[in-house]
């Protein structure tokens, strides 16, 4: 494939350059920094691979989003389209920021031969645009540089601003390559698969020759179950650092492996934080000593990246949430209910018959229909054939799948169970030790 040098990177006039950046040198170092384990690459260290495609990203207006987008994806391994978009809001308008994804390796420095994944926010709404980016990179570098980090997540390694040409302005992220195929990729190849008594992966026909029909029901359970676990213990790792998602769904899941006879390397990896909130004492409070706040000026912060929470502090003084200390649980809650929506994906589009269900109509049905009123929804969803495996799924273990979704997505946001809670429920405490030796061949 013919690779394409980057435009320059050094700064665009008038361009911030991201906080907490460090110049990638030519000989080998260590990244050593205090606050990020980050670089600012440069035009020489980068070529482009693979056009990804572009992502719009979205505003969140008021509602709740339906975080159970089914992205359409043409291939085996999934392009990154629509993973910056990962939700479709219900009452959302276009921000005008774009993203375009590429894959790409770096070819300079002490990274030299790392494969990357990079991600341009346009700069046809720079505002927009460059708040995004800043927040997105600032969450990263929160995550990885606190306790060790998380394999949950995607690896940025840094960033740029694009100074020559038509890129000019534009703020560049890097990620390291560790797998581009979503959750929604693979939710579609196993529903098309489950149907036709098939394996997904590279190995599908010879996997499926092994597998007797039950075992392939077994392994395709077992990928699940530790996807969905996986899932879990990134959103605990945020919240512990007093961070929220905002933009969890299966478009915002990566997975490192092309097929389910991998289950003992499956690695997930959530991406798509540039709506990640803070929710940490300094971001509500305004600052964690005397002299911060003489600095400012002010008790409140002066982060322009709040005004990226605005919708979610509306949907909290709404639902009774006032005082900043309630507001955080509250955003807590609003993370489990997005990944309950999520883990009822899972346990669906994977199962069911091609074309039964998808996301927006199993979020209608779940959380309206039924209005989380999971025995009445059993009911429901055990009188259709095409869903009988999915049923199967949730009904495993005592029926515990059932009682996981209608903890997260009870509508007394409350009571909803806390992302380390999840870890501990029963139906994902089912994940653990989960291995392609547990399914007889």
């Amino acid at each position: 494939m013919h690779s394409t040098r980057l435009p320059d990177a050094a700064q665009a006039r008038g361009a911030a350059k991201p906080a907490g950046l460090r110049r990638q040198g030519r000989a080998c170092r260590s990244l050593r920094s205090p606050s990020a384990s980050l670089y600012e690459f440069s035009s020489s260290d980068i070529e482009l691979g693979q056009n990804l495609g572009t992502s719009r990203i979205l505003d969140v207006v008021s509602a709740r989003p339906s975080t159970l987008q089914q992205a359409p994806l043409a291939t085996d391994i999934s392009s990154l389209e629509q993973l910056s978009s990962s939700q479709r809001l219900s009452q959302s308008q276009q921000s005008g920021v774009e993203a375009r994804l590429f894959t790409g390796r770096v070819v300079e420095g002490d990274l030299a031969g790392m494969p990357i994944i990079l991600k341009a926010y346009s700069n046809r709404a720079v505002g927009d645009a460059d708040m995004l980016a800043a927040n997105e990179l600032a969450t990263h570098d929160t995550l990885q540089t606190w306790r060790g980090g998380s394999p949950c997540f995607c690896q940025l390694l840094g960033g740029f601003v694009a100074q020559a040409g038509a890129s000019a302005g534009e703020q560049w992220l890097v990620f390291r390559d560790d797998g581009s195929r979503t959750a929604a990729a693979y939710a579609a190849r196993a529903g098309d698969a489950t149907a036709r008594d098939g394996v997904v992966g590279p190995d599908s026909f010879m996997a499926a020759a092994r597998l007797g029909n039950q075992g392939r029901l077994q392994r395709r359970q077992a990928f699940v179950r530790k996807m969905m676990y996986q899932i879990m213990e990134g959103l605990a790792f945020m919240h512990s650092r007093q961070r929220l998602h905002q933009s969890l769904g299966p478009a915002s899941v990566l997975l490192n492996t092309r097929g389910e006879a991998d289950i003992d390397q499956l690695q997930i990896r959530l991406w798509d934080l540039a709506f990640s909130v803070d929710v940490s004492d300094e971001a509500l409070f305004g600052g964690a000593t005397l002299g911060d706040i003489w600095d400012r000026g002010s008790i409140t912060t002066n982060d322009p990246r709040q005004e990226l929470a605005s919708g979610l502090w509306r949907r909290a003084k709404q639902a009774g949430a006032f005082g900043e200390r309630s507001r955080r649980n509250y955003g807590f809650a609003d993370d489990v209910f997005a990944a309950g929506l999520l883990l009822a994906f899972l346990a669906f589009v994977p199962f069911c018959q091609p074309g039964s269900i998808d996301g927006p109509s199993l979020q209608r049905l779940l959380t309206v229909t039924f209005a989380a009123d999971m025995e009445a929804a059993q009911l429901y969803c055990e009188a259709d054939d095409r869903w009988s495996k999915a049923v199967a799924f949730l009904d495993r273990g005592s029926e515990t799948g059932w009682h996981l979704l209608a903890a997260m997505l009870n509508p007394e946001w409350q009571l909803r169970p806390t992302a380390e809670s999840c870890l501990n429920h029963p139906f994902l405490q089912m994940a653990l030790g989960a291995s392609a030796d547990n399914v007889q061949i």
